[in-house]
């Protein structure tokens, strides 16, 4: 009998395979069969808005006007963030984006250029 991974995202323990694929019913996560022994147990992955993983260094653009705190003014869309760092809290990502400074972005406004 397999044992078959629990889901990545909710942690339920009723996935089944679909194929080369693992389905997750109670999330409807899907994600590769092999791809799950590729990745450390326990890592968190970041993802775009697009889905695509994003890793330190990457260069993103901003998919939506952000405004900011403060009166400080507002990051266009299209304004592309080069060299990211990811951090484990709130906003997963710190940057300096040109004539703002250093920030902290969300991953979801994001998109891996």
């Amino acid at each position: 009998m397999s044992t078959i991974p629990p889901c990545p995202q909710c942690q339920s323990e009723y996935t089944y395979e679909d194929g080369n694929n693992l389905v997750c019913p109670e999330c409807a996560h899907e994600w590769s069969a092999t791809a799950g022994e590729a990745v450390e147990e326990g890592a968190k992955v970041y993802r775009d808005a697009a889905g695509n993983i994003l890793q330190d260094g990457d260069t993103v653009s901003v998919i939506k006007d952000l405004k900011l705190k403060g009166g400080g003014g507002v990051v266009k869309m299209g304004t592309k963030v080069k060299n990211i760092r990811l951090v484990d809290s709130d906003h997963d990502i710190d940057c300096k984006i040109e004539g703002f400074g250093q920030m902290s972005l969300k991953t979801e406004f994001v998109k891996k250029v």
